[in-house]
C-alpha cells in the first residue's frame, strides 16, 4: 500500500477582512479561516489514488492549534491520518523555514512513496516550499502536475508547460506540486463525513488521528525556523484598497482623442507630463 503525505495550509480567507498588524504580519486572529484552496488539488489526487491502486493518507499541516480544522475537513474527504507541526518558534517563517520545518516532519513520520503538495498558497503565493522539500529530501519532483499514474514504484506525470505540457516519469519516492487544472476536490462523502463525527466524539479516538508535535519532537533545529531561521526581509506590508482611489473611463472614441482626455485629465490633477514615448 501506497504510504502518501499531503501538506495543506489553514489561511485567511480571501473573503474576509483580514487587516494587518503594526509589525506587517496577516492579522490571521482577526481573519475567517479557510483551507488552500490549491491544496485541495493535491488532497483529491491523493483520495484518487486511495481509491484506485489503495494508499494510506497522512495530511500535515503547520501552523497554531486552530489548524486542526484543516485536518478534520481533509478526513471528511478520506485522509487518513492528520499530523499538526505547532510551535511559537515557527512564527514569521519564510519559505526556507517553513521547507525546513515541514522536511523534518517528514523524517519524523519515516518512510513514504508519494508526497503531494498543492502549487502555492493564497497568502504567499511564492510556490517555492514544494520544490525546496524535494531538495531536502533529495527526492525527484515534478512541478505544475496536473495527471499522474503510478505503476510499482514508477510515477507518470503530465506537467504543465508554457505552451503545451510534458508526460515525465520518476522513481519512487517523490514529490508533486498538483496544478490547479488538475480535477477538483470532489463533494464529501457521507459516509466520510459520518465516520469522522463519530471519532470526534471520543478523545482517545481523536488522539489516534491527529499528531500534534513540536519542533522538539521532530528533531528540528529552532535556529533554523522560525523567525531566526528566515533570511527573506520584507521591507513593507499593506492593505490594498486601504487608501482608497478612483477610476476614470475613456471610451466611444478615437486612441488619440481618448489619449488628449487622459492627459488632459492628469494635467489638471497636478500630474507633470515630461514626456510621451510613441509605440
Amino acid at each position: 500500500m501506497l504510504k502518501i503525505v499531503v501538506f495543506i495550509k489553514q489561511v485567511p480567507d480571501t473573503g474576509s477582512k483580514a487587516g494587518v498588524n503594526p509589525d506587517g504580519t496577516i492579522d490571521r486572529a482577526r481573519a475567517k479561516r479557510m483551507l488552500n484552496p490549491f491544496d485541495k488539488f493535491a488532497l483529491q489526487k491523493a483520495v484518487e489514488l486511495k481509491r484506485g491502486v489503495g494508499a494510506f493518507v497522512t495530511c500535515v499541516t503547520m501552523g497554531p492549534p486552530p489548524a486542526t480544522e484543516v485536518l478534520v475537513e481533509a478526513f471528511e474527504h478520506g485522509a487518513d491520518m492528520g499530523v499538526l507541526l505547532t510551535d511559537k518558534r515557527l512564527a514569521a517563517s519564510d519559505t526556507l523555514a517553513t521547507a525546513y520545518a515541514l522536511h523534518m516532519v517528514v523524517r519524523h513520520l519515516g518512510d513514504f512513496d508519494l508526497i503531494l503538495t498543492g502549487l502555492q498558497t493564497t497568502d504567499g503565493d511564492t510556490a517555492q516550499v514544494g520544490p525546496q522539500i524535494a531538495e531536502r529530501l533529495d527526492v525527484p519532483q515534478v512541478t505544475y502536475c496536473e495527471a499522474l499514474s503510478i505503476s510499482g514504484n514508477v510515477l507518470s506525470a503530465r506537467r504543465v508547460v508554457e505552451g503545451g505540457y510534458q508526460n515525465l516519469e520518476a522513481r519512487l519516492p517523490a514529490l508533486v506540486t498538483v496544478a490547479n487544472s488538475a480535477t477538483p476536490l470532489e463533494p464529501k462523502r457521507f459516509a466520510d463525513v459520518a465516520a469522522v463525527k463519530e471519532f470526534l466524539r471520543h478523545p482517545e479516538e481523536r488522539e489516534k488521528r491527529i499528531k500534534t508535535v513540536s519542533l522538539d519532537v521532530i528533531g528540528a533545529n529552532p535556529a533554523h525556523a522560525g523567525l531566526v531561521g528566515s533570511p527573506t526581509v520584507v521591507g513593507k506590508t499593506w492593505k490594498l484598497g486601504e487608501i482608497g482611489g478612483s477610476c476614470a473611463l475613456f471610451q466611444g472614441e478615437s486612441v488619440e482623442r481618448e489619449v488628449e482626455h487622459l492627459l488632459a485629465k492628469l494635467a489638471s490633477d497636478g500630474h507633470r507630463i515630461t514626456e510621451l514615448v510613441n509605440g
